[in-house]
């Protein structure tokens, strides 16, 4: 698929994906019971209150009249304000995103540091006593929860060790950096201030390897798959007929051409990230995207819970392109085999 083909096809996926987010939490967002405006009223306000706030809202409207002037806001860049917080929720999203973009990146890194390595020996020593280790720990990187093995790392380091900080992005008595991206490490090292950026580290530490451990088990078993495909293949052999050392041969020939069809699985699992940070803000207290949804969530907010939901497939569908594009860059074959 060529360059140019692959950005229409996209474009057009892009906007089904987020046409379909747009209906189906709105929909599931109005379902939920309770009653948004009697939440910010309050338990004591009176029903003339009640219904005010409800007039203000918009929500005295039948659901497809809210639905359409929802796309209406849409269509002109608004995602709407807030019921909680009454500041517009892409304002909110743009202070809270960064946190959890940088608690992502951080826990992507620590998969492919950990998992590409893991499953390269996995592959060379397959069905050894390594291999079965790699995989045990893929599987159950796999199948435990995050929240679970958020609460335990947070009992064991914070709670028992005192070895690392159980949650926030900073220690109370510090103040944040001047911001430039928004994320924490970046904005210390650009002001000079090695006392945050540390600072800042040691909290991530915990949440960003609890987030990275539920992939790491996807990464390994990926590069290993790969890895054993590549090991089989004939020019393998031809290599280690040339007398080449085992390690040269599996990292200068065997694990390159092994990272290209791992590029879609390792691209998208940023995308998974994000959608993953939820319940892993909530434990660790992070002040990122996650939490501000769940607060949300528990409030009846539904601005900010659909403008969550379209940011996060937005981005997610971007990645999506973004990891195409790289596989067309790595792998021209892929490019010249549309064309023809």
């Amino acid at each position: 698929m060529s360059f140019w083909s692959l950005i229409r096809q996209r474009s057009w996926g892009l906007i089904l994906v987020v046409t379909g987010v747009c209906v189906i939490t709105f929909i599931i967002s109005h379902l939920i019971p309770g009653d948004p405006a009697r939440l910010l009223a309050g338990d004591r306000a009176s029903d003339e209150i009640v219904q005010h706030i409800r007039q203000q809202l918009g929500l005295d409207l039948p659901l497809w009249q809210q639905f359409i002037r929802y796309v209406e806001q849409l269509l002109h860049g608004d995602l709407g304000i807030s019921i909680r917080t009454g500041r517009p929720v892409l304002e909110d999203l743009k202070n809270f995103f960064p946190a959890t973009l940088e608690l992502a990146f951080c826990a992507l890194i620590i998969a492919l540091v950990v998992g590409v390595p893991l499953g390269v020996l996995s592959a060379v020593y397959k069905n050894r006593w390594l291999d079965h280790l790699v995989r045990l720990l893929a599987l159950t990187g796999i199948s435990t929860p995050a929240f679970w093995l958020g609460l335990g790392v947070i009992v064991l380091f914070y709670g028992k060790l005192n070895l690392l900080p159980g949650g926030g992005r900073l220690d109370d008595w510090l103040d944040p950096p001047a911001r430039v991206t928004g994320f924490y490490l970046i904005d210390s090292l650009l002001s000079g201030d090695l006392d945050v950026f540390f600072n800042a580290l040691t909290h991530l530490i915990l949440p960003a390897t609890t987030l990275a451990f539920v992939h790491l088990g996807i990464v390994a078993r990926q590069i290993r798959s790969a890895m054993l495909e590549q090991l089989s293949e004939d020019y393998i052999r031809t290599v280690l007929a040339s007398g080449l050392s085992k390690f040269t041969i599996v990292v200068r020939y065997a694990l390159p051409n092994a990272l290209i069809p791992s590029v879609t699985v390792l691209g998208l699992a940023l995308g998974d990230l994000l959608y993953g940070a939820v319940l892993t803000e909530t434990v660790f207290a992070w002040p990122g995207m996650g939490a501000y949804v769940v607060s949300s969530i528990q409030a009846l907010d539904f601005p900010s819970v659909m403008g969550f939901a379209i940011v996060v497939s937005f981005a997610y569908v971007l990645v999506n392109l973004f990891v195409d594009l790289l596989y067309i860059l790595i792998d021209p074959r892929m490019g010249r085999g549309a064309e023809k």
